[in-house]
């Protein structure tokens, strides 16, 4: 199991609305946090955040807002979560859920072995949005 922080999962609601909303050149952070449902100072704050780790790019001006930086295919949830959370939290939470007995997806992991914080995110690196 990955734990993930409050604002990581409120992070993945965002992204993954840029990415059904992509034909949408531009939206704002008021309609985003009205679409999504999330309040707005916190919209504004991850927005800051996605775009401080390269995944947003913003638009300033009376018609601005933000877009993705890369196409939706483009960006994996390993880098999402990376910019949230830190890499190393990403590393260490993927490392317990890859060796977990339970995990059918990953089931050529051995539940005895460790995987290095490099070989985790390469995992993740393969979810795309």
């Amino acid at each position: 199991m990955i734990r993930l922080g409050k604002l990581t999962d409120y992070g993945l609601v965002l992204m993954t609305h840029f990415a059904q909303n992509n034909d949408r050149l531009l939206h704002t952070a008021r309609d985003l946090a009205v679409e999504s449902r999330l309040p707005l100072p916190t919209v504004s704050k991850l927005l800051k955040e996605l775009l401080q780790g390269g995944l947003l790019v913003s638009h300033r001006g009376i018609k601005g807002g933000y877009s993705l930086a890369r196409k939706p295919r483009e960006i994996s949830v390993a880098e999402i979560i990376a910019v949230l959370e830190g890499p190393r939290v990403l590393s260490h939470s993927l490392n317990a859920a890859l060796t977990s007995p339970g995990c059918a997806t990953w089931s050529r992991v051995a539940p005895s072995k460790t995987i290095s914080g490099s070989s985790a995110r390469r995992c993740a690196g393969h979810w795309r949005m």
